[in-house]
C-alpha cells in the first residue's frame, strides 16, 4: 500500500511537540532545540492543522497538553525512539560486512550468552551484533529482530521455534548462610528465608512437593522480577534461591554459591530459538542457530 506523504509528519515537528510537552513551555523547548520561540510555535500550529486537533491549551504563562495532546504524546515518543534506534543501528553496522539482531531473555543473555559470544564472532569476523532484552514474545513485524531466545512453549506468531534445551533448577545459597542454617533435610527449608522469582511464583511450592516438604510455607520471602536479582540476593545472603544451574556456573565454580540439596527439578517449559518466517533462510541466522545449539550441547 502506498503511503500518503500528507500523513507523514516531519520528525523535527514531532521533536518540537515532545519537547514543548515535556517542558510545558514553547520558550524552553526552543532553547533546548536551538530554535526561536516563534519557530516552535509555528511547528506546533502546523502539526495541529495537519491532524485536525488542538494539542495545547494556554494556562496563564504556560502551555498545557490538551486531552488529545496527552493521547498523542506516548505515540510520538515511541516513534521518535524508534527513529533514533533505526539511525543508531544503521550507523553501527555501516562499516560491517554482516549484522545480526537478537532479542534475548535478560539473565540468559547477560550470564550465559554474552560470555560465549567471542567464540561466535571469532568464527564470523566482521559481524556486528545488536542484542536487546525481551522477557515476553513480541511482534517481529514491529520490532526488527532476526532471532529471539524464548523460554516457554514452542508457540510464537508468524515465527518458527527450534528447541535449544530444557531447564533444571536447584536450591542454592551463599556458603555463609548455608553454614548458619545447617540444613539436614529439604523439609528444613520450610522455615528458612526463601527468594522468589516474581514471574514464576510457584517454583518453591513445586520443589517442596517434589521433595516431600510442605508447600504451605513455600510462598514466604522476598520477590524479584529477574533471575539476575535473585542470584545477587542469594550472593548477599538474603535467602535460599531456586536457580537454573547454567546461570550460576561461575558462582558455583568460585565457591560463592553452593548447592543446598542435590535434588534437581525439571521445569515444564524449555528454551527455544525463534526465527521470524521472513528470515528463515538468512545465512547468518542459520549460522547462529548451529553455533548456539553446539554451545548448549
Amino acid at each position: 500500500m502506498k503511503l500518503s506523504r500528507r500523513l507523514i509528519p516531519d520528525v523535527t515537528t514531532l521533536q518540537a511537540f515532545e519537547c514543548a510537552a515535556r517542558h510545558g513551555s514553547f520558550t524552553q523547548a526552543a532553547h533546548e532545540l536551538n530554535l526561536t520561540q516563534s519557530a516552535v510555535s509555528r511547528q506546533i500550529k502546523d502539526l495541529e492543522e495537519q491532524i485536525g486537533v488542538l494539542l495545547f491549551e494556554r494556562v496563564r504563562q504556560r502551555v498545557v497538553l490538551s486531552e488529545d495532546g496527552r493521547r498523542f504524546l506516548p505515540e510520538v515518543r515511541k516513534l521518535l525512539h524508534q527513529t533514533e534506534e533505526t539511525m543508531l543501528r544503521a550507523m553501527a553496522t555501516a562499516s560491517s560486512e554482516h549484522s545480526l539482531s537478537l532479542a534475548t531473555l535478560p539473565t540468559f543473555g547477560s550470564r550465559w550468552l554474552t560470555p560465549r559470544l567471542p567464540g561466535f564472532l571469532a568464527q564470523y569476523p566482521g559481524t556486528v551484533l545488536n542484542i536487546a532484552s525481551r522477557s515476553e514474545p513480541f511482534d517481529f513485524d514491529e520490532e526488527n529482530f532476526d532471532l529471539a531466545i524464548h523460554y516457554g512453549q514452542p508457540v510464537w506468531a508468524r515465527a518458527a521455534c527450534s528447541y535449544l534445551c530444557g531447564e533444571v533448577i536447584l536450591p542454592v545459597a551463599s556458603p555463609a548462610l548455608l553454614e548458619s542454617w545447617r540444613l539436614a533435610d529439604p523439609k528444613d527449608l520450610e522455615r528458612a528465608p526463601l527468594l522468589h522469582l516474581a514471574t514464576r511464583p510457584k517454583l518453591w511450592a513445586q520443589w517442596f512437593e517434589l521433595t516431600g516438604a510442605s508447600a504451605e510455607t513455600a510462598y514466604r520471602g522476598n520477590r524479584f522480577d529477574q533471575f539476575s536479582m535473585v542470584i545477587e540476593a542469594a550472593l548477599a545472603g538474603l535467602g535460599f534461591a531456586l536457580v537454573p544451574l547454567y546461570l550460576i556456573e561461575q558462582e558455583i565454580a568460585g565457591g560463592r554459591l553452593a548447592v543446598v540439596f542435590d535434588r534437581p527439578m525439571q521445569t515444564e517449559n524449555s528454551y527455544y530459538l525463534v526465527v521470524p518466517e521472513g528470515k528463515l533462510e538468512n545465512p547468518l541466522s542459520q549460522a547462529f542457530r548451529a553455533w548456539i545449539v553446539g554451545q548448549v550441547r
